[in-house]
C-alpha cells in the first residue's frame, strides 16, 4: 500500500432538498491515499464536515463492491468517473493527481429528480422492472436448472444481460435520458431463456410502455449508454429489444377477443 498522499479540491453539488435550488461548493481534501476508493474520499471529506458542525455530503451507498450499483455519481462529467467497466466505489483516488478539481454530481434525469446533494430518486426503475421483468412460475415448482437443455451461446448472452445492476448510468450519459439500454438488457434476461418465454411479448410490451409513461427520452442510437456502463452491456440487446417489440406489437394485434370480453353472446 502507497504511504504518499496528495491533495485534491472536489467542486460537489449540494442541494438540501426535492426541488430546492441547489448549487456547487468547493471542498479542499488533503491527504489523499492513492489507494483510497472515490467513496472513502467522501468519507474522509464528511467526517471533517462533520466536526465543523456541517452537514456532512449526500450520497447513496451500499456494498462498495461494484454490485449493487447504488453509487450512482457524475465524476468530471462522467457517469462512475474515468474509467470503463467500473462502479463509483471501484474507482481509485491513483486516478487522480496532486492539485486535480474534481467535479461531483449527480445523475442528471427528468426520471431521476435529485433528494438531495447526490442522492437521486432511481424508482422509476423499479416501476419498469414491475411492470414485467419477471417470470409467474410458482415458488416451489420450478425444475431442476439441467432439464430443459439451452445452448451456451445462449445461456451466455442471457448472462451478459443479466449483469445490468441497474444503476442508470446508461440514463445519466445519454443526452436524451433513455433508458434503452436497461430496458433492453431486462427484457433480454428473460427473453432469451425458456422460462421467460409464456410472458415474453406481455413483458416486452409493458415495460417499454411503462418506461415511456415516466419520462425517460427516446433512442437515437448513440450508444453512449454502453460506453457508461460498469457491466459493458452492449447497446446490441437495444436492437434486440426494438425486435421483440415490434413482434409482439404485430402478435398482440392478432389475437382473438377472450370469450365475454365484449362481443355479442
Amino acid at each position: 500500500m502507497s504511504t504518499k498522499t496528495f491533495s485534491v479540491t472536489i467542486r460537489v453539488w449540494r442541494q438540501s432538498a426535492a426541488g430546492r435550488p441547489g448549487r456547487f461548493v468547493d471542498y479542499p481534501v488533503a491527504g489523499v491515499s492513492p489507494d483510497m476508493s472515490f467513496l472513502e474520499m467522501l468519507d474522509v471529506v464528511n467526517d471533517g464536515l462533520t466536526l465543523k458542525g456541517e452537514e456532512p455530503i449526500a450520497f447513496a451507498h451500499d456494498c462498495r463492491e461494484g454490485i449493487c450499483g447504488t453509487c450512482s455519481l457524475t465524476i468530471d462529467g462522467k457517469p462512475h468517473g474515468p474509467h470503463e467497466g467500473v462502479a463509483t466505489c471501484q474507482t481509485y483516488m491513483r486516478s487522480y493527481k496532486e492539485g486535480d478539481l474534481i467535479v461531483v454530481e449527480p445523475f442528471r434525469a427528468r426520471a431521476f429528480p435529485v433528494q438531495k446533494d447526490l442522492v437521486t430518486d432511481r424508482s422509476a426503475f423499479d416501476k419498469i422492472q414491475q411492470a414485467g421483468g419477471f417470470i409467474t412460475a410458482r415458488t416451489g415448482s420450478a425444475p431442476d436448472a439441467n432439464s430443459v437443455p439451452i445452448a451456451k451461446g445462449v445461456a451466455d448472452l442471457a448472462m451478459d444481460a443479466a449483469q445490468c445492476i441497474g444503476c442508470g448510468a446508461c440514463v445519466a450519459a445519454c443526452k436524451n435520458s433513455s433508458a434503452m439500454l436497461f430496458v433492453a438488457a431486462k427484457v433480454s434476461h428473460l427473453g432469451l431463456l425458456p422460462q421467460g418465454q409464456p410472458e415474453r411479448d406481455r413483458r416486452v410490451l409493458s415495460m417499454v410502455r411503462t418506461m415511456d409513461s415516466l419520462g425517460f427520452g427516446g433512442c437515437t442510437n448513440q450508444y453512449e449508454c454502453s460506453a457508461a456502463c460498469p457491466k459493458l452491456i452492449s447497446h446490441d440487446f437495444i436492437a434486440r429489444l426494438n425486435r421483440d417489440y415490434a413482434k409482439a406489437v404485430f402478435r398482440t394485434a392478432f389475437e382473438p377477443v377472450a370469450a365475454g370480453g365484449g362481443g355479442e353472446g
